[in-house]
């Protein structure tokens, strides 16, 4: 089986090391060596073992032999391009790229099952974690009624930083860009971008309607500070970057990307480092968790080959993996969705707050602040909560839904 890989970054290059490295185990798996073809990228290697780079994209399109195309480029132009005109050619496409299956991904699904090709992406969430073929196939039997996740390592290692070492958010995030964990710019990370688009596809996967990423609310870590790590250990709990999808009061899909509280009872809050967990809740299956490394070179291009040898096993044959179109109304605002929330007040302790759980340090450097653990409220409730509050003369600097056991 002849295959092409498109774009030769950290994963691409992952991906030749494990096919190259693993060669006679992949015949016996697959009942026939893999040769890799061609490497599509702009970027000259002369000190490759492989020697079949091309710049022309045309190569992968137009040889026949050629039935099978890994996608590591990431972003989506060129990939949603190139990975629609491959399907069309008659080539199953596998891809790590989590932000072309979330946005592109039903219309790349349905060209694949239309032509008895297959179009998988096991690496675009949880990287080496397998969780995508889980989700279509083990998972199936029952409904789902919530997936939480830590989906991304770089920022789960800088809070980490900050809880077990004390680390101001700054200086965490320049030890993990030290480390190679977070890029120059970490906006996609640090923000909950990157987290966005991998609860979206497993929001689909788990609820069957596809969900529009824009329509996520999306809340980084880049605003945790000392203080709520403070509290935070104070009351038994870490602080994790959560998505979370659910099935909302008004019918529809909600998911959300949020910092939050997360009680040391529960099993996400042990979960250190560049690692990721997702727990998928559901009433007839119970809670089911999923761990590993979540990124990674050779991690994620293992899943990415674990791929390639399922489409070698089903050459002519779709392995259905569909959601449906998205829709508006599939999707909710969240308006009705309630969260308990950790909210930080400055300025003295108030009166009137009944149903709350107050905290209050006996230490000098927050002698003039006071944190509430609230009931469930939606998110006008707490707004109207915090702005009763701040009447009477404090001033709310920080909040935190919390997720429980």
């Amino acid at each position: 089986m002849k295959i092409a890989i498109m774009g030769f970054g950290v994963v691409g290059s992952g991906v030749g090391e494990v096919v190259t490295k693993n060669r006679e185990m992949l015949i016996k798996k697959c009942g026939e060596p893999i040769e890799i073809a061609h490497i599509l990228d702009l970027r000259d290697f002369p000190d490759s073992e492989f020697k079949c780079f091309t710049k022309d994209f045309n190569d992968i399109l137009n040889d026949p032999e050629v039935g099978i195309v890994v996608e590591t480029m990431g972003g989506t132009k060129p990939a949603y391009e190139f990975s629609k005109q491959l399907l069309l050619a008659g080539k199953s496409v596998i891809t790590s790229n989590k932000e072309l299956v979330a946005a592109h991904g039903t219309e790349l699904m349905q060209i694949a099952r239309e032509r008895n090709l297959n179009y998988l992406f096991e690496a675009s969430v949880g990287g080496g974690i397998p969780i995508i073929r889980p989700m279509f196939s083990c998972l199936t039997a029952g409904e789902a009624t919530d997936v939480f996740g830590i989906l991304n390592g770089t920022t789960n290692y800088i809070l980490t930083q900050m809880f077990q070492k004390g680390e101001s958010f700054e200086n965490a995030l320049r030890a993990a860009q030290q480390k190679g964990y977070a890029e120059a710019d970490p906006t996609a990370d640090v923000e909950g971008h990157d987290t966005c688009r991998k609860i979206a596809i497993l929001s689909a996967l788990a609820f069957g309607n596809e969900v529009k990423t824009d329509r996520i609310p999306t809340e980084g870590i880049t605003k945790i500070s000392a203080a709520d790590v403070a509290y935070a250990e104070k009351l038994g709990y870490s602080i994790k970057l959560i998505g979370h999808a659910t099935k909302a009061e008004d019918g529809g899909v909600y998911a959300a990307v949020f910092p939050a509280f997360v009680p040391k009872t529960n099993p996400l809050a042990g979960i250190n480092d560049v690692f990721n967990g997702i727990i998928v809740k559901g009433d007839d299956l119970g809670d089911v968790m999923f761990y590993g490394r979540g990124a990674g070179k050779l991690p994620t291009a293992n899943a990415v080959v674990a791929d390639v040898v399922d489409a070698i096993k089903h050459q002519g044959v779709n392995i259905i993996i569909k959601w449906n179109e998205y829709k508006e109304e599939n999707q909710s605002d969240g308006k009705l969705q309630k969260y308990p929330y950790y909210v930080r007040f400055e300025g003295g302790r108030v009166s009137g707050l009944e149903g709350c759980t107050v905290v209050v340090f006996n230490d000098e450097e927050y002698r003039d602040e006071f944190a509430v653990l609230t009931n469930a409220l939606t998110g006008d409730e707490l707004e109207a909560f915090i702005k009763a509050a701040e009447e009477k003369g404090c001033k709310a600097v920080s909040k935190l839904r919390l997720i429980g056991e």
